[in-house]
């Protein structure tokens, strides 16, 4: 337990010199996100995953949680923050550091899947070739649900509304396809995008309807078109490796017993649960729901699919897209 030991004490004096909370107690794992506790990911995710270890070992293993970016402020270092040892375990998105995570990423290409729960599902089935990308213990791997777009000033009802616009998007995987739409995109961490539409530094949000609530996305908005193009955003919930391996035998059964498929599987179906809910508070807090006509839906697909006609070729590690997306669906690559 002495590598544990060691992490775990200074992932708890840094907490202390940013929120003046106690030193952690050596059976303890620091668990580092940047979203509030009240976030459906917390529900969803680190409090299972941290009851359930504490379970499995009768309490001498646990977590303790240091939301809100208590050890890091800036969302798209969170993997760095866990390479560095400055938190055991964190919560962060691959799509914010795209390039390092190519075929993680191929989830959230349009007509890959079409929940969250699907998702997560596609993830799984190729999961031991995406942990290779990770320099990290991989304890869940989900997604959240297909995009919609968020817009203030403009109603998006057509493709020609989306001309011109400014549209926030999660990683540069989506730029292509947001940029044949005739918009331009610009990936942004998800902390940041309710003052910026608010104040006209974007014009549009690309997301899962679940942060709709969990960062008041209702309050600057005015309209939501209901579907757009594209799969769900990939979330991964990692472990530094150094901690992992530092474990013992018997320890490294809890973490393994606790960050067992179901964790991965029941994020999913918790995001599908925060998806209904996040169209709901948009439309009881007087954002008109746009439902694109089938005519226009089909225009809209037409650009993607010359996009993605183009990328299938394209290389991801040591696969292609169209193979990594075969994969994923369970169907032979062609």
């Amino acid at each position: 337990m002495n590598k544990l030991k060691t992490i775990a004490i200074a992932a708890g004096f840094a907490a202390a010199s940013v929120t003046g909370a106690t030193t952690a107690f050596a059976d303890e794992l620091s668990l580092a996100y940047f979203m509030g506790p009240k976030h459906p990911m917390n529900k969803g995710v680190m409090t299972p995953f941290g009851e359930r270890l504490a379970e499995l070992s009768g309490g001498k293993l646990t977590v303790k949680q240091f939301p809100g970016g208590a050890l890091n402020k800036v969302p798209p270092k969170q993997y760095s923050i866990l390479l560095d040892g400055v938190a055991d375990i964190i919560f962060t998105l691959p799509g914010y550091t795209a390039d390092v995570f190519p075929k993680t990423n191929v989830v959230g290409l349009p007509g890959v899947c079409d929940t969250a729960l699907a998702c997560t599902e596609a993830l799984q089935r190729v999961r031991p070739e995406l942990e290779k990308e990770y320099n990290a213990k991989v304890l869940a791997i989900w997604t959240n649900g297909p995009a919609v777009l968020i817009t203030r000033d403009k109603a998006v009802r057509s493709l020609e509304d989306m001309q011109g616009l400014k549209v926030r998007v999660t990683s540069k995987s989506d730029v292509p396809f947001v940029e044949a739409l005739g918009a331009s995109a610009v990936a942004q961490p998800v902390t940041v995008i309710n003052q910026n539409l608010a104040n006209g530094v974007i014009d549009a949000i690309m997301i899962d309807p679940s942060a709709i609530g969990s960062f008041k996305l209702h309050e600057p908005a005015n309209y939501v078109t209901t579907w757009f193009p594209g799969s769900g955003s990939a979330f991964v919930l990692l472990m530094n490796k150094d901690v992992y391996d530092g474990l013992s035998d018997e320890e490294k059964g809890w973490v393994d017993q606790a960050a067992d498929e179901t964790l991965s599987l029941n994020a999913g179906k918790a995001y599908d649960a925060a998806w209904a809910r996040g169209l709901k508070i948009a439309e009881e807090a007087g954002n008109e729901m746009i439902e694109l006509s089938d005519a226009e839906k089909a225009k809209f697909q037409a650009k993607i699919d010359e996009v993605m006609a183009k990328l299938k070729n394209e290389k991801v590690g040591d696969s292609t897209i169209g193979e990594m997306i075969a994969k994923m669906k369970g169907e032979k690559s062609s």
